[in-house]
């Protein structure tokens, strides 16, 4: 399955099972996303009707085992990403709302009946799940986050904010993370639930084919078992976090290359003082440029993949893949929209629609400034958060 971009022999470095896995999830790609990615985006619709489809190819939840879910590994999950991604940011983000957010919190925090109530749910796509961390004044710092959860007997009562929350408003269970008595902890909340309330975040100028929400939790009263209880602090969430970061950095070059597809083929065909765009020096350069960070960063992907699988990917490293991926991706998207000239403003083409959208993937799950601190700790032992 050799493209142009890979000038490496990338995909010798994978198994067949691997390869066989990208070349279905491309192939639903190429047939469900992207002949209509473009009418999506500009109506601003997240197309429900294929998450069904999805979950038949073992997307939703995929790199976890049991309770439905397909068991792929990390590399695996990975390859899936990039495939989703090449659609449209948006998409692959709802695989990983659904799967590395909201299933992860169950399955790495949730008591066993939390796991066999939504997990299978989940998998199959009967149920849509959303993660509710991030408030209005609390983005990069979560450790400020006002949403508090008290005690009434038994019961838990939630009340407070969340923003930029995924899905929110076609879900039907709610990850909440709120401040308690004894720290952050999480809560497994049915959207149905009295008190709890969903809005769409619009206009956007980004993420159009997908679904951002405000949260407003108003005396949400819960029973003492839909708490997680494996979920103490930070660490929770967090490590949620991770697995949707690790996917980021796999996705970001599945948008980069698809743009840098789009280029190519464009340049080939564009006739500019009676040749090819591609004929001429400056724009073999950009091509050039571009194809080898794509190289890299599909390189920098598999590489920390295999350590997920190996059970060896620390923390900093994956802030290595998710700044350096996202970073390169969102200015190959721009580049390639620069060889399109005029035309590459339209829907008709892809790069400037990437170029929005990872805007948006460039933000959330830490900012490059969030990463760029972890990392800056990390070389010299000094944090420099505050």
């Amino acid at each position: 399955m050799s493209q142009d971009h890979d000038l490496i022999a990338l995909d010798s470095l994978l198994t067949e099972e691997e390869r066989l896995l990208q070349k279905n999830v491309r192939s639903f790609v190429d047939s469900a996303i992207k002949p209509n990615i473009a009418g999506w985006y500009e109506k601003a619709v997240f197309p429900l009707e294929i998450v069904p489809e999805m979950a038949k190819l073992g997307l939703l939840g995929m790199h976890l085992k049991g309770y439905g879910c397909a068991g792929r590994s990390a590399v695996e999950y990975g390859i899936a990403g990039a495939e989703l991604e090449a659609g449209d940011s948006g998409l692959r983000t709802f695989v990983s709302v659904q799967g590395s957010l909201a299933m992860s919190a169950i399955y790495k925090h949730g008591s066993e009946a939390q796991k066999q109530e939504w997990l299978p749910q989940m998998a199959a796509g009967e149920a849509i799940g959303c993660f509710g961390l991030t408030e209005p004044t609390a983005g990069s710092d979560p450790s400020s986050m006002k949403t508090f959860a008290r005690r009434d007997g038994e019961d838990w009562i939630l009340n407070g904010s969340k923003r930029w929350i995924g899905l929110a408003s076609v879900a039907k269970v709610a990850i909440i993370w709120a401040q308690t008595d004894d720290g952050v902890r999480g809560f497994v909340v049915p959207t149905e639930t009295a008190g709890f309330k969903a809005t769409p975040i619009e206009p956007k100028l980004s993420m159009r084919a997908s679904i951002q929400c405000d949260i407003e939790l108003t005396d949400v009263r819960l029973p003492a078992d839909a708490v997680l209880p494996d979920a103490k602090g930070l660490r929770g969430p967090f490590e949620c976090l991770n697995e949707a970061r690790y996917g980021i950095i796999w996705g970001a070059m599945g948008a980069a290359r698809d743009a840098w597809q789009a280029a190519v083929d464009y340049s080939k065909e564009r006739l500019q003082f009676d040749k090819p765009l591609a004929g001429y020096q400056l724009t073999q350069e950009k091509l050039v440029n571009m194809a080898l960070e794509i190289n890299k960063g599909f390189l920098l992907a598999l590489h920390l993949g295999r350590l997920k699988d190996a059970g060896q990917l620390q923390p900093h490293q994956i802030s290595v893949g998710k700044l350096n991926n996202c970073r390169e991706a969102i200015e190959i998207a721009r580049e390639c929209r620069s060889i399109l000239g005029g035309n590459g403003i339209t829907l008709d083409y892809s790069p400037l629609r990437h170029a929005n959208n990872l805007e948006s993937v460039r933000t959330y799950e830490g900012t490059d400034e969030v990463h760029t601190l972890i990392l800056g700790q990390k070389i010299t032992g000094l944090p420099a958060f505050r």
